[in-house]
């Protein structure tokens, strides 16, 4: 049997390296690897159905999974996952604690995007400030007139409007137009440390820590799709794609555990590394289903509560069948 070509659309991540140099591959598969941003990624996925194998937006796979419209079926392959304590920007000299931002304009870059809804669970569940209790702002970061990729029916005390034309949400945030930002990037206007914008949460990583000691929740953001037409006429495929990622991550942390040379250009590596572990235990970064299913459950309830999802999935509806499961020796 010929190796099938398969397109595969990933992020630059070192838990992919293994796959990209080729000392993890996928069963009887030639990999055709392109590394983008996930951006493009998920507007070229989600617009076109570009590739074969890609990583996806956990969000926008629930709005059109939800709607039985999606070009895709997941595995239990998260490429993405982050704590969204780092997510939220505001004018420091207007928000001084989440319970300032009720009333206020937030710009955004898209409002489904999975790390807004992980934003938004912490801030009602932990302070009260429900989606309805400020205006949201759409727009680009740094280029204007951003679209949001998918349709939305959003509840009708939701207040959603789009940045005025030519205006990007960093510029408005810094200029004093929107009172904060919530987003998977930090706007430009934080990094070139413009007066009064900073983070929401002081210390945003020990706000994070404490949060996980709480929840036991690590945020998944981006989960690996397989188009459906391909996953149909190989059923095998599936299942040798979860093989092949989990190698390949385990491979990524071995070398990062591996302290003779640091593998990463930032010292106090493997203090870091060992930091996690600790609070996190061994597998800190789980890929399967069942390791994941209170996250998954957590983030799919949050996600239908906010108009985004039309129902309520279950994790079990988000994974193809033979990925979900593995044989024992």
């Amino acid at each position: 049997m010929s190796k099938l070509n398969l397109s595969v659309a990933i992020g630059d991540y070192d838990r992919m390296r293994p796959l990209v140099d080729g000392s993890v591959q996928i069963d009887a598969v030639n990999a055709q690897i392109m590394l983008l941003e996930p951006e493009e990624i998920f507007f070229r996925a989600f617009r076109h159905g570009e590739f074969d194998i890609c990583e996806l937006s956990m969000s926008s796979y629930c709005v059109k999974t939800a709607a039985d419209a999606c070009p895709y079926i997941a595995v239990p392959v998260f490429p993405s996952r982050a704590f969204r304590h780092t997510s939220i920007y505001v004018r420091t000299d207007r928000i001084r604690r989440p319970e300032d931002l009720h009333g206020k304009r937030i710009g955004l870059p898209e409002y489904q995007l999975t790390a807004n809804v992980w934003a938004r669970l912490i801030l009602e569940e932990d302070y009260g400030l429900k989606a309805s209790d400020v205006t949201w702002v759409r727009g680009g970061y740094d280029q204007p007139d951003r679209i949001e990729k998918i349709a939305l029916d959003l509840p009708s005390d939701v207040r959603l409007e789009n940045a005025p034309a030519g205006a990007t949400i960093s510029d408005m945030l810094a200029d004093g137009e929107i009172d904060a930002l919530i987003g998977p990037r930090a706007p430009s206007c934080f990094y070139r440390k413009a007066p009064h914008v900073g983070y929401l949460f002081p210390d945003p990583q020990k706000a994070a820590a404490d949060w996980y000691a709480r929840t036991r929740i690590f945020p998944i953001m981006h989960v690996l799709g397989v188009r459906k037409d391909v996953a149909e006429a190989h059923p095998w495929l599936p299942a040798a794609v979860v093989k092949a990622f989990e190698l390949s991550k385990t491979q990524a942390l071995e070398k990062l555990s591996d302290t003779s040379a640091t593998k990463v250009t930032l010292p106090f590596v493997e203090e870091r590394l060992a930091e996690a572990r600790q609070l996190m235990g061994e597998d800190f970064w789980p890929y399967g289903l069942e390791p994941n299913r209170q996250t998954l459950e957590r983030f799919l309830t949050r996600h239908h509560s906010e108009g985004l999802s039309s129902r309520l999935l279950r994790p079990e509806e988000l994974f193809h069948p033979s990925s979900t499961e593995s044989h024992k020796i």
